[in-house]
């Protein structure tokens, strides 16, 4: 008889807690605006930050309140920011300006065609690699191949192939730069998804000293500058970098003339 009242008594209490939480939950709930609750569903959900903020909500609150703008959120690219201009009823002229980025590996180098200094066998994590004389290889832009990228991706867009590369799915590829950010050497870069080509080297050295121990990075020579003015590509600090959205009708014969073949069509 006393285990069933103490049921009872249980069962009842329960009752009028649950009550009284789902009364207190209604009647001190905070109201979403009209907007957040219209934006919110279409974001991707990627909680990346490279938008500046906490995560996906945390950017729509500040894009309702004014204090941020559309177009922060590259992995949703020109679709979003239409729903978004749409939901908030802006207009947006430069919706198609909107690039989409994706990561990218700016190395070629391998055992096969570039030099190394030593033999590292410790920590899989190409931060822990270059705290020891800033890596293996001889060139410190160089990609470690250890696969730190892999490790912070979200969608799994990142491996390696059977040789060893880093390589990116560029389907699943969502522009969140943690990749880009937990690169130490910065061989992994954003470049834009319509890019035609792309100069697959990082390194700022000299000419001279890069052919010493690589064989497939850029050299500054500017060939692809001076033959070839119309080829997109400048060269800065003896590296050259291809611009897709300039004149470029001569990138194909630039790339052909590259003594070392590090402009490659994509």
């Amino acid at each position: 008889m006393n285990i069933l009242l103490a049921i009872i008594i249980v069962a009842v209490l329960g009752g009028i807690f649950g009550y009284g939480l789902s009364y207190a939950e209604k009647k001190l709930a905070i109201e979403k605006d009209p907007k957040v609750l219209a934006l919110e569903p279409i974001m991707p959900g990627a909680n990346c930050g490279v938008c500046g903020y906490a995560g996906c909500n945390a950017y729509v609150a500040a894009v309702v309140k004014g204090e941020a703008e559309l177009g922060l959120c590259t992995p949703g690219g020109p679709s979003l920011v239409e729903k978004m201009s749409e939901i908030m009823g802006l207009k947006v002229d430069s919706v198609d300006e909107v690039r989409r980025m994706v990561a990218h590996v700016m190395c070629r180098g391998n055992p096969e065609v570039t030099k190394r200094d030593y033999r590292y066998e410790g920590l899989e994590d190409c931060n822990a690699a270059t705290l020891l004389l800033g890596g293996d290889t001889t060139c410190k832009s160089a990609c470690l191949r250890l696969g730190s990228c892999i490790n912070v991706c979200p969608t799994g867009a990142i491996s390696k192939d059977e040789k060893g590369y880093i390589i990116v799915d560029e389907k699943k590829c969502i522009s969140c730069e943690k990749c880009v950010l937990v690169c130490p050497t910065g061989a992994m870069q954003m470049i834009g998804a319509d890019d035609e080509y792309v100069v697959e080297c990082n390194n700022h050295e000299p000419g001279g000293r890069v052919r010493k121990y690589c064989t497939v990075g850029c050299i500054g020579c500017k060939i692809c500058e001076t033959k070839y003015p119309e080829s997109g590509c400048t060269v800065d600090r003896f590296l050259a970098t291809f611009n897709q959205l300039a004149e470029h009708n001569q990138i194909a014969d630039a790339a052909e003339a590259c003594p070392t073949k590090c402009i490659v069509k994509r």
